[in-house]
C-alpha cells in the first residue's frame, strides 16, 4: 500500500522554528522525508535547528524572518525557492504572547501580538499563494490554540488572535480550494515547554485536562504529518485541536 504519509520529496517551510514547538515540528517534517527551511527571527536559534536536521542526514537551510513584515517574509520566500525551487507545506507557527489584564495592557503589547500572531499568519500565506496556486497544490498549517476557542484572563490579545487565524483558515481553505490546496489549523493544548512554565497555577490547568497531563512536544507527529500528507487531501478548512479533552470541559 502507498505511504500516504510519506513527505519524500516535499518542501516545508515553518515559521518560529527555531525554539520551542516549532523546532520541533521542523525535526518531526525532516523526520517523514521533508526538506525543511527553518525560519526564524533570531537566526542563530534557526541554525540551531537546522544543523540538528544536518546532522541526522536530513535537508534544511535556515533564514531570519520578521513575519509582521511584508518585505521580510517576501525574501524569506524568494530564498526558500532559490535554495528548493518549490514549496509544498508552510507551517504558520511563529507567535507571541503577552500575559496581561486587558485594562493594564499596553498598545504596544497589544499590537505586537496581532503584529505577529495574526498578520504574520496572513502574509506568509499570501507571499506563498502564487507557488501553491500556479503547482495547483499545496498544503498550509496554520498554528492557533484553545485559546482561540475558550477564554481566559489575561489573554485578550492572545485569545482574540488565535481566534481570528482560526476565521483566517476557514476564509483562505475557501478561497484557495479551486487549486486544490488544503488550508487546516492545529489547535494547541497545553504542551510541556517554555510557553506553558511560567503558569501561574498550573494544577487548575491539569484539572481541566481530562487526560490529566500536560502533552509532550513529540505528540504532535502525527498531526503535523497527517495534515502535511496525502492523507489530509480532501480535509481543508478544519481546526484539529490537539489538546488532551481540553475543549470538552
Amino acid at each position: 500500500m502507498k505511504n500516504i504519509f510519506s513527505l519524500n520529496g516535499k518542501v516545508a517551510l515553518v515559521t518560529g522554528a527555531g525554539q520551542g514547538l516549532g523546532a520541533v515540528m521542523a525535526q518531526i517534517l525532516s523526520d517523514a522525508g521533508a526538506s525543511v527551511v527553518c525560519a526564524s527571527r533570531t537566526l542563530s536559534k534557526a541554525n540551531d535547528v537546522r544543523d540538528s536536521i544536518l546532522r541526522e542526514g536530513g535537508s534544511s537551510i535556515s533564514i531570519q524572518v520578521d513575519v509582521g513584515n511584508a518585505q521580510s517574509v517576501e525574501n524569506m520566500v524568494q530564498q526558500t525557492l532559490a535554495e528548493y525551487g518549490t514549496i509544498d507545506i508552510l507551517v504558520n507557527n511563529a507567535g507571541v504572547n503577552h500575559r496581561e489584564l486587558c485594562v493594564n495592557m499596553t498598545e504596544e503589547q497589544w499590537d505586537d501580538v496581532i503584529r505577529v500572531n495574526l498578520k504574520g499568519t496572513f502574509l506568509c500565506s499570501r507571499a506563498v499563494g502564487p507557488t501553491f496556486i500556479k503547482n495547483k497544490q499545496g498544503k498550509v498549517i496554520n498554528i492557533t490554540s484553545v485559546i482561540g476557542s475558550q477564554a481566559l484572563p489575561t489573554r485578550g490579545s492572545y485569545s482574540s488572535s488565535k481566534a481570528a487565524v482560526i476565521q483566517f483558515t476557514k476564509v483562505l481553505a475557501l478561497e484557495w480550494a479551486p487549486y486544490n490546496i488544503n488550508v487546516n489549523a492545529i489547535g494547541l493544548g497545553y504542551f510541556k515547554g517554555r510557553m506553558n512554565d511560567s503558569l501561574n497555577d498550573p494544577e487548575s490547568i491539569l484539572n481541566r485536562i481530562p487526560l490529566g497531563r500536560m502533552a509532550d512536544p513529540e505528540e504532535l507527529a502525527g498531526t503535523i504529518i497527517y495534515l502535511s500528507s496525502e492523507a489530509s487531501n480532501y480535509v481543508t478548512g478544519q481546526t484539529l485541536f490537539v489538546d488532551g479533552g481540553f475543549l470538552c470541559n
